[in-house]
C-alpha cells in the first residue's frame, strides 16, 4: 500500500507544473526570466527524468520477473504434459490386454465392494 502511494506522489511529482505540453508560464512573461528561474527550472526537468528512470527501472524488473515466472510454469506444464502422456500410454497399454481388463474390472469390484461394505457397517 506505501508503494503504491509513493508511486502516485512520484507520478503527481513528475506532471506537478506541467500544463497543456508545457511548462505554465502564467506568472513570468519572456522578459522576467532570468538565469536562476531557468536553472530551477532545469533543475526540475531533471528531478523528473530521475523519478521517469527510476520508474523505467521499475518497471523493467517487474517485467523481468513476470517473464521468469512465465518460462518457470511454461517449463512446469511441459514436464506434467510428459508425465500426463507417459501415464495415458500405461493406461492404454493395460486396456489393450483382454485379461488385463478383466483384472481391472475385479479389483475396481473389490474396491467398491469394500466402500459398500465399510459405508453400511459404519
Amino acid at each position: 500500500m506505501n508503494s503504491r502511494r509513493d508511486y502516485r506522489s512520484s507520478r503527481a511529482a513528475l506532471f506537478d507544473g506541467i500544463e497543456e505540453g508545457g511548462i505554465r508560464a502564467s506568472s513570468y512573461s519572456s522578459n522576467e526570466i532570468d538565469e536562476h528561474d531557468n536553472d530551477r527550472a532545469v533543475d526540475g526537468l531533471q528531478d523528473r527524468v530521475n523519478i521517469l528512470k527510476r520508474l523505467t527501472g521499475d518497471v523493467h524488473e517487474e517485467v523481468e520477473s513476470h517473464n521468469r515466472m512465465l518460462d518457470r510454469m511454461g517449463n512446469d506444464m511441459d514436464s506434467s504434459r510428459g508425465v500426463l502422456s507417459g501415464t495415458m500410454d500405461r493406461f492404454k497399454m493395460v486396456f489393450e490386454n483382454k485379461s488385463s481388463r478383466r483384472m481391472v474390472t475385479l479389483v475396481a469390484s473389490f474396491v467398491v465392494l469394500f466402500l459398500l461394505v465399510y459405508y453400511l457397517t459404519k
